[in-house]
């Protein structure tokens, strides 16, 4: 017999929930970069075009799926077509990849955010966070020794990641990002507020938004506008098929797409005003140009941040800690999905209770993710970072559509939606599923597999790039293929017709 499976105990925890996925790290450190550097203000155009045609239309086709099939990805895909399981294992266990390294940059964030109370960075923050504070070694291969602060942060928020969804749905994921999410939102507007007041905000914020009209016309910027939703939204990594499989049987699937996305959207505007108002008093205390202090990625967040907090002063320290909060809040409220997303999958698959799975999933990646904490740390997050995202990722979102789009067909998960939304979607959205989304995404990985080959990644050696880049791409694809050919504990699971809504 098949357990009960979970439920939201209201629309606005999954709304919630599902914006605390998608509102993440890259909303506070990579947005606003790039914003600034793909056009300023006329970035804002291939931006929503992107969100209109691609990041809203995937996201109703996999809260539809989720919903219409009330299953993971794996379960859902198989329910769609037995032939697709394999399709829906692989986004599950990018998850778990991406999660493994998650857990060490929330460590990074919860270290700061003890740092930030005594400024413990000092003048050369660059130096700290490498060398005292990473004790960064020379190469990927060479491992050095454990870095006790780094594992104690991953060891906090593996703990923290098994409890919450351990209390599951309802009693722990909507329950916590009740929480989080308003606080992380209050936090960072006061940042925006006392930010553009700082003398030279305005620097900042007339670099981040003068328009550069000339960008809106190169092909590289659109890219970059697709990547930026594509990747904000939690798209194709599993997590929005299991959260709206969650959802009761009547619900408004359309407009909670559309709440999602503009949600997130507006938390990454707001993130850039703050950060580039930051930026803009740094650099006119430096007596130096914006160009010179904006950055992105940890760059921005342990590096270049901390520097202007030491040099605020007083007010300083108040800012560190309130930024160091808005990173750990945003990145547990997705890592809490990501746990989620590959959790959900062996649940379905093996009918073991969630108690129990997120146990052994917890446990696997907290083994998983104390090689991390080395002094290699950083060399295997930046470089599976990269492929799992460049490649396995974006590769999972072309056949999400092709698969959906052109052999399940679009029609019928539009008309599933419609049925149960407030709003109708129109035609308009097949064409983006089956046609502008798979170009676009196609486009992408050829421009990185060309990129690749002109100019291996991150200047790495081939030899580090194979065996922590490839590598673990290949190996998600392996896992699937493999975990395909498991049995499932209910054997007629996967004959489930989903009920539609008269």
């Amino acid at each position: 017999m098949t357990q009960k499976r979970d439920q939201w105990g209201s629309k606005a925890g999954f709304i919630l929930a599902a914006i605390g996925s998608a509102v993440g790290l890259g909303n506070i450190w990579r947005y606003p970069y790039v914003l600034y550097s793909n056009g300023g203000g006329a970035f804002l155009i291939p931006y929503f075009f992107a969100i209109l045609t691609a990041g809203i239309p995937l996201m109703i086709m996999e809260y539809g799926l989720g919903h219409k099939f009330k299953g993971s990805p794996p379960l859902a895909f198989a329910r769609a077509n037995k032939r697709w399981e394999w399709l829906g294992w692989w986004p599950s266990i990018n998850s778990f990849i991406i999660l493994t390294y998650y857990t060490l940059i929330l460590s990074w964030a919860i270290n700061y955010l003890y740092f930030s109370i005594t400024q413990a960075w000092g003048d050369d923050t660059n130096s700290f966070f490498f060398k005292d504070f990473l004790k960064m070694t020379d190469s990927p291969f060479k491992l050095g020794g454990f870095v006790w602060p780094v594992f104690s942060g991953i060891t906090i928020i593996w703990l923290l990641n098994w409890f919450v969804c351990y209390k599951g749905v309802s009693g722990g994921i909507e329950k916590l990002n009740k929480i989080l999410l308003p606080t992380l939102v209050v936090a960072m507007i006061i940042i925006v507020i006392r930010g553009v007041t700082l003398p030279g905000a305005s620097l900042g914020l007339n670099k981040l938004f003068s328009p550069d009209w000339s960008k809106v016309l190169d092909p590289k910027v659109w890219i970059a506008a697709y990547g930026q939703v594509f990747f904000s939204l939690s798209l194709a990594m599993g997590i929005m098929i299991t959260y709206s499989s969650y959802l009761p049987k009547k619900t408004d699937i359309n407009n909670s797409a559309f709440m999602t996305a503009f949600a997130n959207s507006g938390f990454e505007f707001l993130s850039a005003i703050g950060v580039f108002a930051i930026l803009g008093y740094m650099a006119s205390t430096q007596g130096v140009g914006v160009d010179k202090v904006a950055s992105q990625g940890i760059g921005l967040a342990f590096i270049a941040f901390p520097k202007v907090f030491t040099v605020m002063g007083g007010i300083g320290k108040l800012f560190g800690v309130l930024f160091f909060i808005c990173l750990v809040f945003a990145g547990i409220t997705s890592s809490i999905s990501l746990v989620e997303a590959s959790s959900s999958a062996l649940i379905d698959k093996t009918g073991a209770g969630r108690k129990k799975v997120v146990s052994l999933v917890c446990l696997v990646g907290y083994s998983i993710s104390i090689v991390y904490s080395t002094g290699a740390g950083l060399y295997f997050l930046d470089i599976i970072d990269n492929f799992i995202n460049s490649y396995g990722i974006v590769t999972v979102g072309l056949l999400e559509a092709i698969t959906i789009g052109w052999l399940f067909g679009a029609s019928k998960i539009r008309e599933h939606t419609n049925a149960i939304s407030y709003f109708s979607i129109g035609k308009w959205w097949n064409v983006m599923v089956k046609f502008i989304t798979p170009l676009i995404l196609t486009f992408m990985i050829i421009s990185n597999i060309v990129n690749e080959i002109i100019k291996p990644y991150g200047g790495y050696s081939q030899k580090a790039l194979i065996a922590f880049g490839w590598s673990v791409v290949i190996l998600g694809i392996v896992l699937s293929l493999i975990l395909c050919t498991r049995p499932w504990k209910d054997r007629n699971i996967t004959s489930y017709k989903s009920e539609e809504v008269k």
